[in-house]
């Protein structure tokens, strides 16, 4: 039997996690033939390796070791490092994941080589073209072949940019792969001894975005207010440490708040659910709040899924002290929840597509 042979590209942690249930899903069509492609994007243990081991990944088949460079050249590097893979064995298509700069640098020289572009996560948007995701985004979106909606107002986005073929609402990933490992998290119940707090007696913090910390006044700002709410776990990102430590706010900061290392994804979804309230600003973790129906207090200057905000699970504040201190201690005005997001077979809707092709 031919195979098709379709490359599968992951670079970052929020890719992996979409990964898993995509390649369960394609084991059911003999047919197809899925490569993985690790870019090495996020290349820390705790950041990538332990996910693999969560979530029971395969080895990938190519790892391009980029590791952590400035945007131009960790993209340059990927995208001259994957047009030799393609050119020594090009596939039939080429599937490209959320908006990371792995995303947008193989994308380009799979369009550039002719070889079809699917974008899982297609249709985006924050409005924000200052962000290096939006760009990502939104660069990906005009050369993809098809594009694979989480939402139906991801579809109406394309729309509006005049992206009508082969768009699809399939519904999103990171939902299939939160039903099936959900359970999974009790058994990393010792995360809490780890904490010092029982589900329930604390707040949960995830920072990351370049805007957020990079900036002096909004990361002071932000962990200002960390300082001012009692019992907050803070997961911290090796980016986000750096940044930290170069604005003299580290020593401080750990005074006030538990601060941890970056956690494996199990154990992530044990603390999401124990927490009182999520503060953050990753999309990736604001839509598992709104799953686990857990409040949700968003850090970013524009919503980049409209649908948490519809039934009050989250709320969108400034990286102002007192604005932030006012929502974690205001009460959420909490409504019902939608499917906004699929029923949790994403995979097996994109599988199904992909087959087809």
């Amino acid at each position: 039997m031919h195979k098709k042979k379709i490359y599968i590209v992951i670079g970052a942690r929020p890719n992996f996690v979409k990964l898993a249930p995509l390649l369960d899903k394609m084991k059911e069509y003999p047919e197809l033939l899925p490569v993985v492609i690790h870019t090495g994007q996020h290349y820390d243990f705790r950041m990538s390796e332990s996910f693999f081991q969560d979530l029971n990944l395969p080895v990938p088949d190519f790892n391009l070791g980029v590791g952590s460079k400035t945007h131009g050249k960790q993209t340059a590097e990927i995208m001259e490092k994957f047009e030799d893979i393609c050119i020594d064995s090009k596939p039939l298509a080429v599937v490209v994941i959320g908006d990371v700069n792995s995303t947008l640098a193989c994308a380009l020289v799979a369009a550039k080589l002719q070889i079809c572009v699917i974008h899982i996560e297609a249709g985006c948007r924050n409005f924000d073209m200052t962000m290096p995701e939006e760009i990502n985004r939104k660069l990906t979106d005009h050369i993809s072949n098809y594009l694979f909606c989480a939402t139906e107002k991801s579809v109406e986005y394309l729309k509006n940019e005049g992206i009508n073929q082969n768009v699809f609402f399939t519904g999103d990933l990171q939902y299939d792969a939160l039903k099936s490992n959900i359970k999974k998290a009790d058994k990393f119940s010792s995360i809490f001894s780890k904490i010092g707090y029982r589900p329930g007696e604390y707040y949960l913090a995830t920072i990351h975005r370049a805007d957020n910390i990079s900036k002096k006044k909004r990361l002071k700002n932000i962990v200002d207010a960390f300082c001012g709410i009692e019992r907050v776990v803070f997961p911290c990102h090796p980016g986000t440490q750096k940044w930290l430590k170069k604005y003299n706010l580290w020593e401080r900061l750990n005074r006030k708040v538990k601060v941890i290392d970056p956690v494996t994804y199990l154990e992530m979804l044990a603390l999401e659910r124990g927490a009182i309230k999520i503060i953050t600003d990753s999309g990736g973790v604001q839509r598992e709040a709104f799953w686990l129906k857990v409040p949700c207090i968003t850090l970013m200057d524009h919503v980049l899924w409209p649908e948490l905000f519809f039934e009050g699970w989250n709320v969108l504040i400034e990286t102002n002290k007192d604005l932030i201190l006012k929502a974690v201690y205001a009460p959420h005005k909490l409504k019902g929840q939608k499917q906004y997001f699929g029923d949790g077979n994403s995979a097996g809707v994109m599988a199904e597509i992909i087959n087809g092709i």
